[in-house]
C-alpha cells in the first residue's frame, strides 16, 4: 500500500511531503488579486497597437531569434529530414524508460563521482547506513544533492572545486522503522546535518575521463543546517531579522532545503533557499505575511523544533525570516563566511544565474518555485572588476549587497478569446508579447507603496503582489544564454491553472490543467540585461509529442522526446540549451537530462541524452565539451519503498540502499580514449 497518495504532478507523495511540505496539495499561497493574464488580454484588442510597437522594439534591437523564430515556424512544418543535428546535439536519443540505472546513448560511459555518505572532510568515516551519527554526516556527502557547479583550481591539470547543496532530506529512506511522530534525536541531529552545502576538490583522469572526488584539506568542507552564516545588504540588522540568539540581525546558523543555482562570473557559487516554510513550527495562523510563505500551525514534518526552540515560531517568530535569501560561498577561500545577500529579496529561491550588464555590472536572474508567483531579477550598482587580484576578489564578493531588485510584469499581445488553453495558436501564429521590470527597492529606497526598504527585503512576495507582478507557473531556472543574452525560463507545471476559482490559461501560460510545464524565452531591450523592458515568447510547451497541445519552437514532433517539468537549465559551448526535468512521472517514464537546439532549421529539437533511476529526479546538469555531470536525487522514491524494501539498488548494486549522487558522464573514443561530448 502507498505510504501517501500519488501527486497531481507524477511525483511520489514521500518527495512531496519531504521537499516541500506538500506545497502541491495546499492553496496557493499567492491570494493577491493581482491581473493574471486573462485580465490583461481582455484589453489587448484596445491595446494591440501599442503592445506590438513594444514587441516589435524588442525585435529592432535584436530580439530576432526569441521573437520571430517562434512566429516563423508555427506553421508546424517538418524539419527537412536530411537537416543534420546541431554541433553539441549529435548523439542518438536515449529511449525513455524506467530502468533502475543511468541510461546514456551508445559510446558513452559513466561513474559515480561521489554520492551520499561518502567523505568530504579528510578523516570523516565512510558511510554506514546502519551506523549513521550526525557527527559523522557532518563530514560527509549530504543528502539529496540538487545543484552543482564547478570552478577550475588554479594551476589546472583538470582539477576543479565542485559545489554542491543538499536540498532536503526524506527521514522514512535514511532511517530504518522511521517514526515521523516520534523521530529519535540522533535522527533528527542526522537529517540537519545532511542538509547543506558540500565543496570537495574532484579530478578528471586525462586518461580515461572519469571524474573522481578528493580528500582535499585545503578546500573541502561542509555546511549544515548548524554552521554560520552572516546575512549582508540593505536588510542586515534589521529588526525583522534579530533573534534572541542574534541581537544583531546579521548571523544565522544553518541554510536550508537549498535548490538550484548559479556559478558567478568571479568564480563563487550561488545557491537559492527555497521550501524553508517546512522546517518551522507553531506559525501563528492569522499572521498573514507567514501564511504568504507557506508557514503552517502545528509540529514541523520532522520536528526539529524539539531540539532546537529557534525552529518554534511561537518562540522566535523572526527566525523564519532568516531563511529564504541566496547564498554565496567563494570555493577558492574557505576563510571567507558563506554569505546570505538580502538585496536578492526573500522569496523560495529556486536559484540565482549572473549575467553582466554591457557596462559590467552584475544582473542575477530569480524564479520563486511556487504556483502563480514571479520571476525576479537584481542590477548591482558597481560593475565586475576582472582578473583574480585579492583586490578585484573582494571587490566582487560585494556586488550582490548594493543594487537594485526587480520584478517581471509580462504582457502577451492576443485577445483572450484567441487562448482556449488548448495550447492552439493564436492569429498572429506565436504565444509572444512584452513585458517590464517593475523596481521593488534599491538600497535604503523602496519602490512599493505602503513598505519600508527593509520590508520589501524580507517580505519580497507581498512586495510584488502590491506593484502587480505576473503571476506565473512556477518559475525556476531562470539562465541568461552565455552567448546571446537571451534569458530563458523553466516554468515546471501548475497543474490548478484552470481549476474552479484558478487563473485560466493565458499568453504566456497557454495550458490549462499545466502538469508538464514549458520554456519561455525572453530578450531585453537592446539585449541589455540592464533594461527594464522586454520581449518573450514561449519556446516549448512540454509534453508527449502526441499531444496536441506540446509545442516544440515549430520543429517536427515525430522527431522529439517527450518531455515534462523542466527544471535545470544549462547551455553548452555551442549554444544549445540542456534541460533537466523534475518528475517525469507525469509521463510514466524516469526523468533525465535532455539537449534543445535554439537556432536554424533545428531550432525546437528535443532530445532525450541520458536518463536516471527509476524514482529519482534528474538536477544540476554541468555540460562541457569534454564531459557531463548531473546529480541524482531521491532515487528509489516509489509508493511503499522503505529500507526494508527499497525500490532501487542504485548505485551500489543489489543489496544496497539507494544513494543521491553526483554522476560524471564521458564519450568514449577509439582506443578508451575521451572525446568531445555530442560530436
Amino acid at each position: 500500500m502507498p505510504l501517501l497518495p500519488r501527486h497531481p504532478s507524477g511525483r511520489q507523495g514521500l518527495t512531496c511531503l519531504y521537499r516541500c511540505g506538500n506545497a502541491c496539495s495546499q492553496e496557493a499561497p499567492n491570494t493577491s488579486d493581482n491581473e493574471y493574464f486573462g485580465a490583461v488580454l481582455s484589453r489587448a484588442a484596445s491595446r494591440r497597437g501599442v503592445l506590438r510597437a513594444g514587441a516589435v522594439l524588442a525585435v529592432a534591437t535584436g530580439a530576432t531569434g526569441a521573437l520571430t523564430g517562434t512566429a516563423a515556424a508555427a506553421t508546424g512544418a517538418p524539419a527537412a529530414p536530411d537537416v543534420r543535428p546541431p554541433r553539441g546535439l549529435d548523439y542518438p536519443a536515449v529511449a525513455p524508460n524506467t530502468a533502475d540505472t543511468v541510461t546514456l546513448p551508445p559510446g558513452y560511459d559513466q561513474n559515480i563521482v561521489i554520492r551520499w555518505g561518502d567523505p568530504v572532510v579528510p578523516g570523516a568515516p565512510a558511510f554506514d547506513f546502519d551506523g549513521q551519527t550526525p557527527e559523522a554526516q557532518a563530514g560527509q556527502f549530504g543528502y539529496n544533492n540538487d545543484f552543482c557547479g564547478l570552478v577550475a583550481l588554479p594551476g589546472g591539470g583538470g582539477r576543479f572545486v565542485m559545489f554542491s547543496n543538499h536540498e532536503y532530506t526524506i527521514e522514512p529512506l535514511m532511517f530504518r522503522g522511521y517514526d515521523p511522530a516520534n523521530p529519535a534525536d540522533a535522527q533528527i541531529r542526522i537529517g540537519m546535518a545532511a542538509h547543506g552545502l558540500s565543496v570537495v576538490v574532484v579530478e578528471r583522469d586525462r586518461r580515461t575521463g572519469r571524474m573522481t572526488a578528493v580528500l582535499d584539506e585545503r578546500y573541502n568542507r561542509r555546511y549544515t543546517a548548524s554552521s554560520e552564516f552572516v546575512l549582508d545588504g540593505p536588510a542586515a540588522g534589521s529588526a525583522l531579522l534579530k533573534t534572541s540568539a542574534d541581537p544583531t540581525g546579521t548571523k544565522v546558523l544553518g541554510t536550508l532545503n537549498n535548490c538550484s543555482g548559479g556559478v558567478t562570473p568571479w568564480g563563487t557559487f550561488l545557491s537559492g533557499e527555497e521550501n524553508i516554510n517546512q522546517y518551522f513550527a507553531n506559525a501563528d495562523p492569522a499572521d498573514a505575511r507567514l501564511k504568504r510563505y507557506g508557514f503552517a500551525a502545528g509540529a514541523s514534518e520532522r520536528k526539529w523544533e524539539r531540539l532546537e526552540p529557534r525552529f518554534d515560531l511561537a518562540k522566535e517568530p523572526n527566525e523564519a525570516n532568516r531563511f529564504g535569501w541566496v547564498v554565496e560561498v567563494d570555493p577558492l577561500d574557505p576563510e571567507a563566511p558563506p554569505v546570505k545577500h538580502t538585496a536578492l529579496g526573500r522569496f523560495k529561491h529556486e536559484g540565482a544565474t549572473i549575467g553582466l550588464t554591457r557596462d559590467g555590472r552584475a544582473v542575477a536572474y530569480m524564479g520563486d518555485d511556487e504556483r502563480f508567483d514571479y520571476v525576479y531579477k537584481y542590477v548591482s550598482d558597481e560593475p565586475m572588476m576582472h582578473g583574480e587580484s585579492r583586490r578585484a576578489r573582494e571587490h566582487n564578493r560585494t556586488l550582490l549587497t548594493e543594487g537594485t531588485l526587480y520584478v517581471a510584469r509580462f504582457t502577451g499581445d492576443s485577445p483572450a478569446a484567441e487562448i482556449d488553453g488548448t495550447r492552439k495558436l493564436p492569429a498572429d501564429g506565436a504565444f509572444d508579447g512584452s513585458g517590464e521590470w517593475i523596481k521593488l527597492a534599491r538600497g535604503a529606497t523602496s519602490f512599493v507603496d505602503g513598505m519600508s526598504a527593509e520590508e520589501v527585503y524580507v517580505f519580497t512576495r507581498q512586495a510584488a503582489d502590491t506593484v502587480g507582478a505576473t503571476k506565473m507557473d512556477r518559475p525556476e531556472d531562470v539562465e541568461p544564454h552565455p552567448r546571446t543574452g537571451s534569458v530563458y525560463l523553466a516554468l515546471t507545471n501548475n497543474s490548478d491553472r484552470g481549476k474552479a476559482g484558478q487563473a485560466g490559461a493565458d499568453e504566456a501560460n497557454p495550458r490549462n490543467g499545466n502538469k508538464h510545464g514549458h520554456v519561455i524565452e525572453l530578450v531585453e531591450q537592446g539585449r541589455d540585461a540592464a533594461a527594464t523592458t522586454f520581449g518573450w515568447s514561449i519556446l516549448l510547451v512540454c509534453g508527449d509529442a502526441a499531444d496536441p497541445s506540446t509545442y516544440f519552437g515549430g520543429y517536427d514532433k515525430s522527431q522529439v522526446s517527450p518531455i515534462t517539468s523542466p527544471d535545470n537549465l544549462a547551455f553548452d559551448t555551442y549554444g544549445n540549451l540542456w534541460i533537466s526535468t523534475d518528475s517525469a512521472g507525469a509521463l510514466k517514464i524516469n526523468d533525465g537530462l535532455y539537449g534543445v537546439s535554439l537556432e536554424g532549421p533545428t531550432r525546437g529539437r528535443t532530445t532525450l541524452f541520458a536518463g536516471v533511476p527509476k524514482g529519482a529526479e534528474c538536477c544540476g546538469p554541468v555540460v562541457t565539451d569534454d564531459f557531463v555531470l548531473i546529480s541524482v536525487q531521491h532515487p528509489g522514491d516509489l509508493d511503499g519503498a522503505s529500507p526494508e524494501a527499497p525500490a532501487s539498488a542504485w548505485p551500489d548494486g543489489p543489496g544496497s540502499q539507494p544513494r543521491p549522487s553526483v554522476v560524471g558522464i564521458r564519450r568514449v573514443g577509439p582506443g578508451g580514449r575521451p572525446s568531445r561530448i555530442g560530436q
